[in-house]
């Protein structure tokens, strides 16, 4: 391959569901899925990795370089290559997979469902995201609280490429603070019917040409509502008004008024959204008044884990891209003949510190596959058993979605950033895609609630969850993972490892814990994220060890050829990342333990 094509890691990803995760035999038994077989799974997926290299992949670079445009009217032209892409995977029913029949989806299983994401993000993360944040409109929109007209009538219609969907949340000063917003909705006398004022700014894919119809979903304040976010309702607010037969009507008062001119993902665009500025914003209220935090968070829990979702899809990209080009790229000679005076010249990825490097950024993109897929994996159990099954399923995913977000995110920017340092000058020009992967990564850790906000909610929350009750589950599988690879001796060292880690994860749990029951709320949380990136490097070491106890027994079992070199690879990784990445964790715990609140001194940054 070359370095500028776009490749799918079909066998990892393949790997991950069907020989870690066992995805086909468990969901078998979930009456949900019983109809998919592994020939289905894997149909859809070849379809997805078809789709994503030859029609998805080719726009990217041309998105990144055409952008969007805005006119006087308010409307936005996306980049030229956009159209037929989004019809094809329209048309394929990739927008659609995993929802419900009855709303015009195929109902896959999610993890599946996200495989073919992750493809389709690292092949044109840009142009991915309109897809991606319609379904998770239209994903909420099949909730009971949503008239039934418009769900019937607006939701086939998204899941079919015809119409699209997009969260209107921010606000000029009122990011993160969400219930700082500001946007109000008057009653008009009709039931469920208010007009929107105000604006909103930094919404991503908040106008396109790609559909003939948008929905935004609006949070906003009724008169009288109590400050906070207690007091926030949240509101469909159509593009064009529509009838229950889809019939489009005259243009509704929310128009773009701006795009921004970013340091990444350009060919999403990124607007200014003012509403009832020149006339009359009509909006359909979800739900009871002061129920819009509650619904929306339905939305922004699938939209994190969407996060998790592009950052492997861009790491893998990414790391794909730099192997290739190492594999090609001949350079200097090996370090044995440093002396000779005209050496054999070799591809640079035979040297040490490239090769450092390769593995590095291999076990980093492949555990967090691991993890993003096992926890959908946990999603798609759900649908099955009895509710105290379902509610521990869904703690864990509750507990791993900051995880998945944040640390994902931060791990995806630096595979990217390594990559680039593995082309040299190369990937700082253009000429390759790794200094786009760079700049398209980094709003990973920004949207969809800031890396430092993920921290604080890990440890403001959901580690005092039930007194710990959630940690308490993971450790407990955690240390079940340990016990089945303790009989393999090659993994012998990996295991101590990661239970020394392990074990600095709990014993600074239990630290912070101390410090914020002492009422020293500040201090704990200035650690925050530095215990959320231990937390993460624990679960990521884990991973790569669940995954060398499955390729060991692959390789016991008589795996050949092709086969017995990749799994071998992922012994390598378990080997690289206990005895590389690891430590860290312990790092990690002693500085935390250490308590030091200098930043918190009176007058430092004033």
């Amino acid at each position: 391959m070359s370095a500028t094509e776009y490749v799918v890691d079909l066998r990892d990803i393949k790997f991950v569901l069907f020989e870690q995760l066992k995805t086909d035999e468990q969901l078998a038994k979930v009456p949900r899925y019983k109809d998919f077989d592994r020939d289905m799974y894997d149909a859809v997926l070849d379809m997805a990795a078809e789709l994503a290299v030859n029609t998805v992949a080719p726009v990217n670079k041309v998105g990144d370089r055409q952008g969007t445009r805005l006119d006087a009217e308010g409307n936005i032209t996306t980049p030229d290559c956009f159209k037929p892409a989004y019809k094809a995977i329209a048309e394929a029913g990739l927008i659609a997979a995993s929802m419900d029949p009855e709303h015009g989806g195929q109902g896959i299983p999610h993890v599946i469902d996200i495989a073919t994401h992750e493809m389709l993000s690292g092949a044109a993360t840009a142009f991915n995201m309109y897809p991606g944040l319609t379904r998770a409109a239209a994903n909420l929109l099949t909730w009971p609280e949503t008239p039934e007209w418009i769900r019937t009538t607006a939701v086939p219609r998204m899941l079919g490429g015809e119409w699209a969907g997009t969260m209107c949340l921010t606000e000029a000063g009122a990011g993160t603070a969400v219930g700082d917003n500001r946007a109000k909705a008057q009653p008009t006398g009709e039931a469920g019917v208010f007009h929107l004022t105000g604006e909103k700014v930094f919404i991503s894919g908040g106008d396109n040409d790609l559909t003939s119809n948008l929905i935004h979903l609006v949070l906003a304040r009724l008169p009288d509502a109590p400050p906070g976010t207690k007091g926030l309702s949240i509101f469909v607010v159509p593009k064009f008004m529509f009838d229950a037969s889809g019939a489009l009507g005259a243009r509704n008062d929310a128009k773009v008024v701006g795009i921004e001119h970013k340091m990444g993902i350009n060919g999403s665009a990124t607007c200014t959204i003012a509403l009832g500025a020149t006339g009359t914003c009509v909006g359909y209220i979800l739900g009871s008044p002061g129920q819009g935090m509650e619904i929306m968070f339905r939305m922004m829990n699938e939209a994190r884990i969407g996060v998790g979702i592009q950052s492997i899809g861009v790491a893998s990209a990414a790391y794909q891209n730099a192997l290739a080009y190492c594999k090609e790229r001949v350079q200097g000679s090996a370090v044995e003949n440093f002396r000779d005076a005209d050496p054999p010249r070799i591809t640079i990825n035979q040297h040490p510190d490239v090769r450092r490097m390769l593995l590095s950024m291999k076990c980093t993109v492949e555990s967090m596959r691991s993890l993003i897929y096992s926890v959908a994996n946990r999603f798609d159990k759900t649908h099955h058993g009895e509710e105290s099954e379902k509610e521990y399923l869904l703690g864990l995913v509750e507990l791993m979605t900051p995880i998945i977000k944040a640390h994902c995110s931060d791990k995806a920017y630096e595979v990217a950033t390594t990559a680039l340092q593995c082309f040299g000058g190369y990937g700082y020009i253009g000429e390759y895609p790794a200094e786009q992967y760079v700049r398209d990564a980094k709003i990973f850790s920004i949207y969809e609630g800031t890396n430092g906000i993920q921290a604080m909610d890990m440890l403001g929350r959901k580690m005092r969850k039930g007194q710990g009750m959630l940690f308490m589950q993971w450790l407990n599988e955690a240390n079940e993972e340990l016990e089945r690879c303790r009989p393999i001796a090659a993994l012998a060292d990996d295991i101590a490892g990661l239970e020394r880690a392990r074990d600095q994860l709990g014993q600074t749990a239990m630290h912070l814990g101390m410090v914020g029951a002492q009422g020293n709320l500040r201090g704990a949380m200035v650690q925050a994220t530095p215990f959320l990136e231990l937390f993460g490097t624990v679960v990521l070491g884990l991973h790569c060890l669940w995954q060398a106890r499955v390729a060991h027994e692959a390789i016991q079992a008589g795996a050949t050829g092709d086969d017995l070199k990749f799994y071998k690879g992922k012994l390598a990784n378990s080997r690289f990342y206990a005895k590389n990445i690891l430590p860290k964790a312990t790092a990690l715990a002693k500085a935390i333990q250490a308590g030091d609140e200098s930043c918190l001194e009176e007058g430092l940054f004033e």
